[in-house]
């Protein structure tokens, strides 16, 4: 197995633990025993709990931007609320169901790294684009589309928290129900700023 390979086993498990345990679980010897790796490995990798953080805010920026990429989200012409609200209710649900732990993971470590500027600030904008809702604002003719991209992304990362960890954390992801749900809540905002 190559260093590279090693290093992301490395952060998927530390992902998984701080998903399924809690952030008190992130220890080298943790990962270690989950992977069944000789004691001090995740160490020789990650020298420090930091450096093994970093690496996890890495993983799950670069994982956001591919999977946002695939996905292809770009509005359709001419724009209409209704769908592109159905666009990117069924991403959020793919989300939701493919990358849960990340998420939890995500919203657990924005939590902890409040005291740390760069590494806050970079999880905090590792999953949704203001940049690209602002391009939807903008091609949608919206007044302020910088206020109300920001004004979508707040909503969706509360939708989101309130999907694996809230009073809607019941409803199944993949399935048209939890679709539908997110469509219904997407599309009241984006008529709603619709000119």
């Amino acid at each position: 197995m190559s260093t590279t390979d090693r290093r992301a086993l490395i952060v998927d498990a530390a992902i998984e633990l701080i998903a399924t345990q809690g952030i008190r679980a992130l220890t080298h010897r943790r990962i270690d025993a989950a992977l069944g790796l000789p004691a001090g490995s995740a160490s020789y990798y990650f020298r420090t709990k930091r450096a093994l953080i970093e690496a996890i805010v890495d993983r799950i920026t670069a994982r956001s931007r591919a999977d946002f990429s695939a996905a292809q989200l770009a509005p359709a012409e001419p724009l209409d609320p209704d769908t592109t609200a159905r666009g990117i209710a069924s991403w959020l649900d793919r989300l939701l169901d493919a990358r849960r732990n990340h998420l939890i993971a995500r919203h657990t470590l924005i939590l902890e790294l409040l005291s740390d500027p760069d590494l806050h600030a970079r999880l905090a904008r590792s999953l949704f684009s203001t940049e690209r809702a602002r391009e939807l604002f903008h091609a949608m003719g919206c007044v302020d589309p910088s206020t109300t991209a920001a004004d979508f992304v707040a909503l969706i990362e509360g939708a989101v928290f309130d999907r694996f960890a809230g009073s809607r954390a019941d409803l199944a992801p993949g399935t048209p129900e939890s679709v539908r749900q997110l469509s219904t809540m997407l599309g009241v905002f984006l008529r709603g700023v619709s000119p």
